[in-house]
């Protein structure tokens, strides 16, 4: 940890004027509005608690004081005190610490911290009651028929609703904080005995290396550093804000990371194939799931392939049999077609942020006229041609239909580059281009997983895997890129 945040590990003061002197000056205790400290009296001894409004549920606070209070009536003067406040607080999570440091970052965590005169140590009592929503479907995860319930942006709740699926003694969360100043909890998820220790320790390991002021981008943040993403446009982690999808990939062999204050948990490792899985597959019968996952697959493809392939034909008809001669432009235009193809491409993702940006009763409108209005205008003025229209819109669904939004933008980067590659090129440029394509995704190997697993290293049985939608008696195997301990999801017949 760098010492340029470090402060000192001093020993929480007997005397309660010096603590409170503390507070005010490295927390601002009198300073800022939150910060509250009640002062009361137990048995001729001063007490004193610290807390944060707005991160504390008051009924627990004020119970407390009241049980606490009322000793004053009960108990003899010459009682050990400290012992007896300990054992009269009605709560269940109640823990001791010794440093001041300590006592500040529970507090500030929404904890409150109860000092006794005369007393080396403060009770830290769990009594959080976080801003936030409740588990709601979340909206980039839909499906037709399954639960409703999604993870939220507090992390005790994200690890009930994984508790609540998976009733297993040996599924561990631990937990840290990571970020000097924001202090956020990460807890790591995974089934002992099943997932593997060297991935364990190795994300354990990248975790603490973490110094950084504050990690309030949360996931993303969290991200770059345990994979070393850099420039890589491809997501090397998988992200899910579903709390059954987390519960399956436990249950493989997965490790999951989970971020207080996001709403999305991290899945390692991941290949590109689990970017392309959905989980409405496994909620229609195995034919119906392997049907919506060709169908999936065939939008990928086309989202990556089909505006590259298309230009070449255009510019390269000598290329196409004479039954296909129809595919092209039938119509000259001044305006060169690869400045067509990218102006398009680019008003797609132009009409993407700015449905993001705009007010939801306003999205659909403004959808609605982009689209038709402003498309149609264009090739009636000659900008565009009307089956560069066509081609870009079938693209632009396939990037729609990728499951994973970070994979959909990262393939339409590839995208422009292939359309360059042909522009410059024409048919080598698109083999060159496509094999660099394979050739770079090929080496990449987050947490030390192959991205193009099972393709490259090829895995016959994993492949049928990912081609068909097995039905759940017959997957009596876990994922062999998670090196699981156990192997088996379901004890092998006799």
């Amino acid at each position: 940890m760098s010492t340029r945040y470090q402060t000192g590990k001093d020993a929480i003061d007997k005397n309660l004027d010096d603590l409170e002197r503390y507070f005010k000056e490295r927390v601002g205790l009198g300073t800022s509005f939150d910060l509250g400290n009640r002062k009361f009296v137990v048995l001729k001894k001063q007490v004193q608690i610290f807390y944060v409004n707005g991160l504390v549920d008051t009924l627990f606070i004020t119970n407390i004081i009241k049980e606490l209070v009322n000793l004053n009536d009960h108990e003899k003067r010459s009682a050990k005190i400290y012992d007896l406040i300990e054992n009269r607080i009605v709560h269940e999570s109640v823990e001791k610490v010794k440093t001041k440091d300590e006592m500040v970052d529970q507090v500030l965590a929404g904890l409150i911290g109860l000092v006794v005169e005369g007393e080396g140590e403060a009770l830290i009592i769990d009594v959080r009651s976080y801003p936030g929503r409740q588990p709601e479907e979340p909206d980039t995860e839909k499906v037709i028929r399954g639960s409703r319930d999604g993870f939220v942006e507090n992390i005790i709740v994200n690890t009930a609703l994984t508790r609540r699926r998976i009733r297993d003694e040996r599924l561990r969360f631990e937990i840290i904080k990571i970020g000097e100043r924001s202090k956020t909890d990460v807890a790591i998820g995974y089934i002992k005995g099943v997932a593997n220790p060297d991935l364990i320790k190795t994300i354990k390991k990248e975790l603490s290396s973490i110094d950084i002021d504050g990690i309030t981008m949360a996931d993303k943040t969290i991200e770059e550093y345990i994979v070393k993403q850099g420039y890589t446009p491809y997501p090397l982690v998988r992200y899910t804000e579903r709390a059954d999808v987390g519960a399956i990939h436990l249950l493989e062999g997965h490790v999951l990371i989970y971020i207080d204050t996001s709403p999305s948990v991290i899945i390692t490792p991941a290949t590109f194939f689990h970017h392309v899985q959905h989980v409405e597959e496994y909620r229609q019968s195995p034919a119906v799931g392997t049907f919506v996952r060709w169908t999936r697959f065939l939008g990928i493809w086309a989202s990556i392939f089909l505006l590259p392939l298309w230009f070449l034909f255009a510019i390269e008809p000598s290329l196409l049999p004479d039954k296909l001669s129809f595919i092209g432009p039938n119509e000259q235009s001044d305006i060169p077609l690869i400045f067509q193809l990218l102006i398009a491409d680019l008003g797609v993702e132009f009409l993407r942020i700015a449905a993001i940006h705009t007010p939801t009763p306003l999205a659909t409108a403004m959808g609605l006229i982009a689209a038709v209005l402003i498309g149609q205008i264009a090739v009636d003025v000659g900008l565009f041609q009307s089956e560069v229209i066509l081609y870009v819109a079938i693209a632009a669904v396939g990037t729609f239909s990728t499951p994973s939004y970070e994979l959909s933008v990262a393939n339409k980067i590839i995208r422009m580059f292939l359309l360059l590659s042909v522009a410059i090129f024409k048919a080598p440029g698109l083999i060159i281009g496509v094999t660099v394509y394979i050739i770079y995704l090929a080496q990449l190997r987050p947490l030390n997983a192959p991205y193009l697993w099972p393709v490259i290293p090829f895995n016959p049985a994993a492949f049928v895997h990912i081609l068909i939608r097995r039905t759940v008696p017959g997957a009596l195997l876990r994922p062999s890129i998670v090196h699981p301990r156990d192997r088996f999801r379901q004890p092998p017949k006799s």
